[in-house]
């Protein structure tokens, strides 16, 4: 009996004993959050404080590196130094659209909105005029292709079978093949046209630029012997003639062969000379201009634009040195006449 009541009693203390351990433990827990809490808001804190001084040499640092100039980087009043209460507030549109920029000038004055098309002309002037010379200077470097090829051309007395043209394709160098380089109806080269071809190969081989062959016939309205029409007439002509390229070392990846039938005239279909002016094969040292520099070759090439014989690198010299002489002739006779006028 006593036995059994002792037993009782221990197991009622025991059981005592572990409830009240159960309700003390969630205070190490509590106790855990708190002091985490604390710590974090400690970092936050020393995070949040700026040495301006450094924040400085920082962002000269950047600004040197990468060369940008904005508020950020040159130093000066930002939020960071503590003015985030004068911070001016702008306004911004709801209905304007970010990406677009067009309803950004809305809110300039006259004059700030005139400054900005100012600034705007003078950056299409700017590219205006670098196109301008770009065209110039390729007008140039073509001209002296054609004095290369006329050199060749005027040794084998073969200059007159040959016309030059400056468009805003590039060089174009037409070769007249009525009876010299073609057969009436025919796409094989004669003896004639191989003679020209082997004159101006050596030249466009060490070119860099895509060499495009244009076939045309003339206007006449005569049924084609051997091909179904004109176009399939000049297209095999302009690709015999980029095969006969190809053979004199011409990469083949430059090449590019067209057929233009009667749709090209030359010269004017009305004109006596367009039967044999208009049956040509077309060798075009294409630009390697942008499009927009591209359209100004015609004007910066002036007469050379025009359909002309070849000129020699010995008749170019003379000629340029003819216009140094008539320059500075010119000078000499407007310097006297201002010097009288003073002395008068």
């Amino acid at each position: 009996m006593s036995s059994g009541g002792g037993g009782a009693k221990r197991k009622k203390q025991h059981e005592e004993h572990e409830e009240h351990v159960n309700h003390e433990r969630w205070l190490v827990s509590y106790a855990d959050m708190l002091t985490l809490l604390f710590v974090l808001f400690v970092v936050l804190y020393s995070m949040s404080s700026v040495d301006s001084k450094k924040f400085a040499e920082l962002a000269a640092g950047l600004s040197a590196g990468f060369g940008a100039q904005s508020v950020a980087f040159s130093g000066q009043t930002s939020t960071l130094d503590g003015s985030g209460n004068s911070a001016e507030i702008v306004q911004i549109d709801p209905g304007a659209n970010p990406g677009d920029g067009k309803e950004g000038s809305s809110n300039l004055t006259a004059k700030q909105q005139e400054a900005v098309k100012a600034a705007m002309a003078a950056e299409d002037r700017k590219a205006a005029s670098q196109d301008a010379q770009a065209a110039t200077k390729e007008a140039e470097n073509l001209k002296k292709i054609e004095n290369q090829i006329s050199d060749v051309l005027a040794a084998q007395k073969l200059l007159g079978s040959v016309k030059f043209t400056i468009d805003k394709r590039g060089l174009v160098v037409t070769v007249i093949t009525n009876d010299v380089v073609f057969a009436g109806n025919r796409a094989e080269l004669k003896q004639g046209g191989r003679k020209i071809l082997d004159a101006i190969a050596p030249t466009l081989k060490k070119l860099p630029n895509n060499i495009e062959v244009d076939g045309n016939t003339n206007q006449l309205k005569v049924q084609t012997s051997y091909y179904p029409s004109g176009w399939e007439l000049s297209a095999a002509r302009a690709s015999t003639t980029v095969r006969y390229l190809i053979g004199k070392g011409l990469a083949k990846n430059r090449m590019t062969a067209v057929g233009f039938s009667d749709t090209k005239p030359l010269i004017d279909p009305s004109d006596p000379r367009s039967i044999t002016m208009n049956r040509r094969v077309d060798i075009v040292v294409l630009t390697t201009l942008t499009a927009d520099q591209a359209a100004l070759l015609p004007a910066a090439a002036g007469s050379d634009s025009k359909l002309h014989t070849g000129q020699t690198s010995a008749q170019a010299a003379a000629a340029e040195k003819a216009a140094q002489q008539s320059t500075s002739t010119t000078e000499s006779t407007t310097e006297s006449t201002t010097t009288t006028s003073s002395h008068n």
